[in-house]
Formats: C-alpha cells, sequence, structure tokens
C-alpha cells in the first residue's frame, strides 16, 4: 500500500512538474505569445486612446514582454468578437499553429453556451478537439473557464450551463497538462465595476484583474493582487438600481437579443487587430 501511495503521489507530482516545465520553458521565460478567442480577448469592454480595444490579452501581453530583453518580445491577437467556437477554430487556431508562439491563450465557448438549446457538453467535445491540435504544435496553452454569473441579470439565469462547461474545461485541461486561468474563482470580477455598461463584457479594470491573474497562473510576479478587495462604495436606491436596469435593457440588452434573432454578430466584418507576430 506504501508503495502504490509513494507511486502515486511520484505520478502526480511528474505532471505538475511537466506542466510548468512547459510553461516557463527552457529559458525560463515566454518569448511569444498569440492570444485567440472572441470578445473577451478581443478586449471588448476596455476601449485604448486609439480606438482600439485594449483587454486582458494585451494587458498580459505588457506583463510577459517585462520578462524579456527589449523588443525581443512578440505578440500576436487573433480574436474577434461574437466568434463561436467552430469559427475560431476554423478562423484562428490554424493560423495560431503557423505562428508557432511559446504561449497560446485559448478561450473560447462562451457565446456557444449563450445560445439557446445549447449543449454544453457538445460544445466541450468540440472544444478538445481544438485543444489537442493546438498541444501538438504549441508549448503551452492556456485555457480559461467561464465566469460565475451569480446575481448577474440574465446570464445569472445560465449559471448552470456555464458552471458545466466551466467544470468541462477544468477537466480538459488536466487531460491535456494545460494551465488554467480560472475566472469562475477570481471572486474580484463579481463586483459590477470589474464589468462594462453593457454588462457582458469586463471594464478596463475587470480586463485588468484578468490580465493579473493570468500572469500569476503563468507563474510571474505581479504588480498587484488581482483579487484585492474594491474601494467601498455608496450604496444606491431602489429606485436608481431599476432606472439603471431600464437603461441597460433598452441600449443594450434589447440590440443583443435582436442580433441574435436576426442571425448576426457584432463581428462581422471585423479582423483581428494583431494577425502577426510582432514586437510590443
Amino acid at each position: 500500500m506504501a508503495d502504490d501511495s509513494k507511486n502515486i503521489s511520484s505520478g502526480a507530482r511528474s505532471a505538475a512538474d511537466e506542466s510548468q516545465d512547459l510553461i516557463t520553458g527552457a529559458t525560463g521565460a515566454i518569448g511569444s505569445y498569440a492570444a485567440v478567442g472572441d470578445s473577451f480577448t478581443e478586449g471588448v469592454g476596455d476601449p485604448g486612446p486609439d480606438g482600439v480595444y485594449i483587454g486582458w490579452a494585451d494587458r498580459l501581453a505588457v506583463l510577459l514582454s517585462d520578462q524579456q530583453a527589449e523588443g525581443a518580445f512578440r505578440y500576436a491577437n487573433l480574436a474577434i468578437r461574437g466568434r463561436l467556437l467552430d469559427q475560431i477554430v476554423e478562423e484562428q487556431v490554424p493560423r495560431a499553429k503557423e505562428l508557432a508562439p511559446d504561449l497560446v491563450t485559448f478561450c473560447a465557448g462562451g457565446n456557444d453556451i449563450l445560445r439557446p438549446g445549447s449543449d454544453p457538453d457538445a460544445v466541450a467535445e468540440r472544444y478538445e478537439a481544438a485543444v489537442a491540435d493546438l498541444r501538438a504544435s504549441v508549448g503551452t496553452v492556456l485555457l480559461c473557464t467561464g465566469f460565475d454569473t451569480r446575481g448577474v441579470p440574465v446570464l445569472g439565469l445560465l449559471r448552470g450551463k456555464i458552471a458545466t462547461y466551466t467544470a468541462h474545461v477544468r477537466a480538459i485541461a488536466d487531460r491535456h497538462g494545460c494551465p488554467v486561468l480560472d475566472l469562475w474563482s477570481l471572486k474580484s470580477v463579481q463586483d459590477r465595476r470589474a464589468w462594462s455598461e453593457d454588462r457582458l463584457h469586463l471594464s478596463a479594470d475587470g480586463h485588468t484583474r484578468v490580465a493579473l491573474r493570468a500572469a500569476q497562473v503563468l507563474g510571474l510576479r505581479v504588480p498587484a493582487d488581482p483579487d484585492q478587495p474594491w474601494p467601498p462604495e455608496m450604496e444606491r436606491s431602489a429606485a436608481e438600481a431599476r432606472r439603471n436596469n431600464i437603461h441597460w435593457a433598452r441600449e443594450h440588452l434589447v440590440p443583443w437579443i435582436g442580433r441574435r434573432l436576426r442571425g448576426e454578430s457584432s463581428g462581422d466584418h471585423v479582423e483581428p487587430k494583431r494577425p502577426d507576430l510582432l514586437p510590443l
């Protein structure tokens, strides 16, 4: 029994060591990074001064570049808002494999889960096939879980489906030796200030916290705790909350539902903002 226990423990440790080796690489740093995904990874909700979204992936790229000599780090962001999993696999995964960076972040399937009648088990099966494909070409593939939508208007109704898909992502990561950006456990993004006005995408502060957590997962030292408490906030009256909800429904929820009914996407005619691995 003791020998069996030692073997089990040794096996678990070697799997963890292998995962860490993949993250740090032979040189102890990641020299190139390609981000794959939808609006979350494109950075919607975090606009830059030039009108191009920034987002957590761009912010993570800056933290990674700080580990390299100036100009040595290269970064591509292939993500496009509104993309479904199959579109990401068809359009972005081949390009990511072609670029062959040290790191790929693969965050996909969220838009599929939000669609009525979608099956998280079926989505996860296709997701795992893409992960296996990427792992054959890329040293480190970081996967992203879903957010805990408890208390979030409308999306809270889908919490069970999101939790099921999140469990699948964690299991897929275990099977393929991938680090996990566990957004479900990141409590700080459950604060409304972590979300933009549309309540569907993170705010600049929310994206910053996700970038810090991603950097931690990759073994980087970060300048701030992503789960640090938010400063105290004045309580809103019930009347003010109702006004905000009505404004949100009129300006954001109704147009979003309309696009779904018409089969349109916010990402139609949008191109990747960084299609090539370029220095920051």
